[in-house]
């Protein structure tokens, strides 16, 4: 790994926001393919009415928590890989490549136990009725087969974007996604002669498109960094040693990441027991959520990335400083952003979601002043958590999430829906709340300084 090729991707001296935004705009697109896969999803399904939405959103809420601790361990991929091609070691990267791998791969393996052994009867308790039980596992027993593919393709992933081939991941998803939404519209349907399995098609198209997507990431990674699988030796003597650091290292990172996936599942559960049109409407509002926020949530990723990378190379405190102001401006501005995608949706639900009940699209277009105002901290927070991972400060910002989360949030939905019963409005206030709680936390450490003092190289 030339330095030259390390300084083109984070620059000499400061980074600018231009190499922020190089980096950020095609994780950006990436992940508004991932979610707005499930979001239109959502849209295919809502014209089969409110009882398939149910089905759709209980089945994702399980198969979800499953993918969101693949996801998790492969944002913790990220920032070794970031930290590795800083220090321009191939044996560094070969390491964390492999050994990323080995523990993604064995999550997807005990992901498909879990759900096979536990998924009918969690579905059955949670179900408001039978039908919707009935569909939701047929849905989940297909959608089984994206978690064990997306084990290798996240991995892959986030390793292309800890080199800062961030554009290789958004070529992956960009071809995969027309595949998937064309499948999902044929078999949702029984177009072109195919049969129709209404919301079952839908899970049967995220597959075929994933597997595509797998394909690509394997033959580019071959070509391009195939080399690395031929270099000699391990991080840490062995594999076994190098595998016990890496997953020490990963390990809060992934918690951190796999804690927020289960707290907002389990909340999506929690809201399976308000009133189907409630329901539906936080089935269709959590992915619209999670596209609209990838807008900032990449560009502070991508600010980790190379607060890893500077890290890496040992970067003095002035350019750390000089660097992270500069994102910090940006971040306001992509929330900024944030917040005119939820306008816009704001004006188009009834075009949108008109095959929908009235009493739906009313419980929609209320929910738009809280995704306004959370944009703001939910983005300043991002900044503060991903700079401190990329320092390795990976205990203090796992500790945040949990108790934020489980002292807080998760016991406050609970509450909400299932002993006060009240508005969806102000069941999903509580993600706001939940950004209030983190910010003073997050902001404090950051200020203090010690993060640009960190030795990654170790």
């Amino acid at each position: 790994m030339s330095q030259a090729r390390l300084e083109a991707t984070v620059g000499i001296g400061a980074p600018t926001t231009s190499h922020i935004f190089s980096l950020a705009w095609p994780m950006a697109v990436k992940a508004i393919f991932l979610h707005g896969t499930v979001l239109i999803d959502g849209w295919l399904v809502s014209s089969l009415g409110e009882a398939a939405l149910a089905s759709m959103g209980l089945a994702a809420a399980i198969g979800g928590i499953i993918l969101g601790i693949i996801f998790a361990f492969s944002h913790a991929m990220q920032i070794r890989a970031a930290q590795a091609f800083g220090t321009a070691d191939p044996v560094y990267l070969k390491s964390t490549l492999l050994c990323g791998l080995t523990i993604s791969m064995a999550i997807g393996g005990a992901g498909l136990a879990f759900i096979f052994l536990f998924g009918p009867s969690l579905i059955d308790h949670m179900a408001p009725n039978r039908d919707v039980a009935l569909n939701a596992w047929l849905y989940l027993r297909v959608f089984s087969l994206v978690v064990l593919l997306e084990s290798v393709g996240q991995c892959l992933s986030s390793f292309f974007n800890g080199c800062g081939r961030t554009r290789l991941p958004l070529y992956g998803y960009a071809l995969s996604v027309p595949i998937n939404i064309l499948c999902s519209v044929a078999l949702i349907h029984g177009l072109w002669g195919l049969p129709s399995f209404g919301v079952t098609g839908a899970a049967m198209g995220s597959a075929i498109g994933v597997a595509v997507q797998v394909v690509f990431f394997a033959i580019r990674f071959l070509q391009i960094e195939g080399h690395l699988v031929r270099t000699v030796g391990w991080r840490h003597v062995s594999f076994a040693r190098t595998l016990k650091r890496y997953f020490l290292f990963t390990l809060p990172i992934a918690a951190t990441f796999s804690s927020a996936t289960l707290a907002t599942h389990l909340c999506m559960l929690i809201y399976a027991r308000m009133a189907l049109n409630d329901f539906a409407a936080m089935t269709l509002i959590a992915p619209w959520n999670m596209v609209a926020g990838q807008i900032a949530m990449q560009w502070t990723q991508a600010t980790g990335i190379i607060v890893a990378q500077l890290l890496g190379r040992r970067a003095n405190e002035a350019t750390l400083d000089a660097f992270l102001s500069k994102a910090w401006r940006g971040a306001f501005v992509a929330a900024g952003m944030m917040g005119l995608v939820f306008l816009g949706l704001s004006m188009s639900i009834e075009i949108l979601y008109a095959d929908l009940s009235p009493e739906t699209r009313a419980t929609l277009l209320g929910f738009m002043p809280i995704l306004l105002i959370t944009s703001f901290p939910r983005a300043t927070n991002a900044i503060c958590g991903n700079t401190l991972r990329a320092s390795g400060d990976t205990i203090y910002v796992m500790q945040i999430f949990l108790w934020s989360q489980w002292v807080f949030r998760v016991p406050a939905t609970a509450l909400a829906v299932l002993v006060f019963e009240v508005p969806a409005f102000w069941v999903l206030s509580l993600i706001l709340a939940e950004e209030l709680v983190k910010f003073w936390p997050f902001h404090s450490r950051l200020w203090r300084g010690d993060w640009k003092r960190a030795v990654v190289t170790e």
